[in-house]
């Protein structure tokens, strides 16, 4: 049994493209977004796909504004749109004539950051949504928590018949990303540095970003690195959790951690093909942490997170807040968990509404009052019945 498309976002983009003349569907290459739209496309009347990474479909819009003249009327859809940037201000034009009329489904495989045009030119025309690769949620009642935690989201690697066929495809996907996406996206740097950059900072997964650090080990500045980051920050492929922020006094740490959203892609760059490998893995309990930190931030993404360390040490992986609610997540990669002296001082300091220690546990139990031992499913349950 497979997991099935999400058919609860077919459903807001179906309303979204009755409300706004453009939609932009967002998400990492290679995460569902065309076999979502193609599902949606057959129920929508006069729907025409383009695929800008066709030559043939490119060339259809080498007069852009002859085109979607062309076809007014239809539902139209642009996938990998990034590729055509200059595309925007003539969408904005084209909107701006036929704003009853216009109905536009753009895919992207960059964030809104990177494409500033689309943001430039199509502000208040435009609504944007995001889709990541499966996740535990979508995936808990027919699949397994380690084949999901080994080989990530990405489908074509979930749906694997072997951790080997997994193990190759992410090889393969972190290849097409290094030597042909960022180059699309202006970066131009070799192959060989980008690959050594992207296995370098997955080493630094779960940990505070040293940009110095990095920058000497590949003899370039801090500024470089920065750049490097963003632009795998803007493809959805690494996500910065910031320190939490107090009045208090407390000296914490002011330092970003840096996490890969996809631990199958992590699992790649750390040449684990196999369970029993990530098991002997000196950093098996970074990947839990991040494992876990991508399922809640991705499945609730209107909360604040943000991380708690002090200058001393004293540490909370998650904290998540959410209008007059603030919970605070620990994540610990054991069948028998258990938290430190420190634990108990983080949630002194930060009143948390409720307190979790998610670990790969069959069942949860009660540390004490409003603080659980919980699965991972029973934490996205008991957060869902918290924040609604």
């Amino acid at each position: 049994m497979q997991p099935s498309v999400p058919r609860h976002l077919a459903e807001i983009l179906r309303q979204d493209l009755q409300r706004f003349p453009a939609v932009v569907l967002l998400g990492p290459r290679q995460c569902g977004k065309t076999t979502l739209v193609q599902a949606l496309g057959t129920e929508i009347p006069e729907f025409l796909y383009r695929d800008l990474e066709r030559p043939q479909d490119l060339r259809q819009l080498d007069d852009p504004e002859f085109f979607l003249e062309a076809n007014l009327g239809s539902c139209l859809c642009l996938d990998e749109i990034q590729r055509l940037p200059g595309l925007f201000p003539v969408l904005r034009g084209f909107i701006d004539r036929h704003p009853a009329g216009t109905r536009l489904l753009l895919l992207g495989s960059a964030s809104p950051d990177l494409l500033k045009q689309s943001a430039e030119s199509l502000a208040g025309r435009v609504v944007y949504r995001e889709l990541t690769p499966f996740l535990w949620d979508e995936v808990g009642n027919v699949g397994d928590l380690r084949r999901l935690w080994l080989r990530g989201g990405f489908p074509r690697s979930y749906l694997a018949s072997s951790e080997h066929d997994s193990f190759e495809w992410l090889k393969a996907f972190v290849r097409t990303i290094v030597e042909r996406d960022f180059p699309v996206l202006g970066l131009r740097i070799s192959p060989v540095t980008l690959s050594r950059f992207v296995r370098m900072l997955a080493q630094n997964h779960g940990q505070s970003l040293n940009l110095a650090a990095l920058g000497n080990s590949l003899g370039a500045t801090g500024h470089t690195i920065r750049h490097y980051l963003d632009l795998l920050e803007g493809t959805y492929h690494v996500r910065l959790l910031l320190p939490w922020q107090t009045n208090q006094g407390k000296r914490l740490v002011k330092t970003p951690k840096v996490y890969f959203r996809d631990s199958g892609v992590l699992h790649s760059l750390w040449e684990v093909g196999s369970f029993n490998a990530l098991l002997g893995h000196p950093l098996f309990g970074a990947s839990w942490e991040g494992f876990v930190l991508e399922q809640v931030q991705a499945r609730f993404p209107q909360a604040q997170f943000s991380y708690y360390r002090t200058a001393t040490g004293v540490e909370v992986d998650l904290v998540m807040e959410l209008g007059q609610h603030r919970i605070a997540i620990e994540a610990k990669a054991s069948s028998d968990p258990s938290v430190t002296k420190g634990f108990w001082t983080v949630l002194a300091d930060l009143s948390p509404t409720c307190s979790f220690v998610v670990a790969p546990v069959e069942a949860g139990w009660p540390l004490r009052a409003g603080v659980e031992v919980v699965n991972l499913s029973e934490l996205l349950e008991k957060l869902q019945a918290v924040l609604g």
